[in-house]
C-alpha cells in the first residue's frame, strides 16, 4: 500500500478573501449607475454552482429592474426598506421552488426518477427541504454578487405572502429574501460590528 498525495487545491488570494469575506459589507445606499443584464447573468452563473442536497437546486431568482416592478415590490416591504429598494439599480427576489422534485431527473440523472416519485406526495417535506437548501444557496448567491464587483443589501423585512401573490401567483415559487444590488452609493456601510468571539463559536474534539 502506497501513500497517495492529496490533490492540491488553489487557495483564494488575499484580495479575493477581502472582496468576498473580511472587507465585504451590506450596502444601504447605491450609486445611480445601472446594473447591466450581463452582470446579473454573471451573478447567477456563479451562484448556480452552490451545493444542495441531492443537487436539488431549489433556489429561484426574480430580478426586478424596472421602476414599475420596484413599486410593485416596495408596497410589500417594511417601511425602512422601501426607499433604498427604490434607489437600488436592481433587486433580486430570492425564492424556493416547492416543486423542485420535478427537476430531479435533470439534476440527478442516476436517481432522478426515483427521487421525483418519492417526493411527489410529500408536500410538507418538500417545502422544508426547499427552504433549507435555498438558504444554503442564498449564501453563495451573496458571495456571487460580491464576486461580480457589486454590493448586496439583503433584507428579510417584507410580507412574504404579499410578494408571492404579487409576483408568483399560480406557480410553485415561495419568496424568502429580497436583495438590493448595485454599486455602493454615499456612505453605504454601517460601522463594522463585532464578530462572535472565536472561543464561543467553535469547538475542538
Amino acid at each position: 500500500m502506497t501513500d497517495r498525495q492529496p490533490q492540491a487545491l488553489d487557495v483564494l488570494e488575499d484580495a479575493g478573501r477581502k472582496l468576498l469575506f473580511t472587507e465585504a459589507r451590506t450596502a444601504n445606499t447605491f450609486a445611480g449607475v445601472a446594473v447591466a443584464d450581463d452582470e446579473l447573468a454573471m451573478i447567477w452563473e456563479l451562484a448556480r454552482w452552490s451545493p444542495s442536497a441531492a443537487n436539488s437546486q431549489p433556489l429561484r431568482v426574480l430580478f426586478v429592474r424596472t421602476r414599475e416592478g420596484k413599486e410593485r415590490l416596495v408596497r410589500h416591504l417594511d417601511e425602512g426598506n422601501r426607499a433604498k429598494t427604490l434607489s437600488a439599480p436592481a433587486v433580486a427576489i430570492l425564492a424556493y421552488d416547492v416543486d423542485f422534485h420535478e427537476q430531479m431527473p435533470t439534476v440527478f440523472p442516476a436517481r432522478g426518477e426515483m427521487l421525483r416519485a418519492a417526493f411527489a406526495d410529500q408536500t410538507e417535506t418538500r417545502a422544508m427541504l426547499a427552504a433549507y437548501n435555498s438558504a444554503l444557496q442564498t449564501g453563495v448567491f451573496l458571495l456571487a454578487v460580491r464576486a461580480a464587483g457589486l454590493a448586496a443589501g439583503p433584507m428579510a423585512g417584507f410580507d412574504k405572502a404579499g410578494v408571492d401573490e404579487e409576483f408568483f401567483a399560480g406557480i410553485s415559487w415561495r419568496s424568502h429574501l429580497v436583495v438590493n444590488i448595485g454599486y455602493p452609493g454615499t456612505d453605504p456601510w454601517f460601522p463594522r460590528l463585532p464578530r462572535v468571539p472565536v472561543e464561543d463559536a467553535i469547538a475542538w474534539v
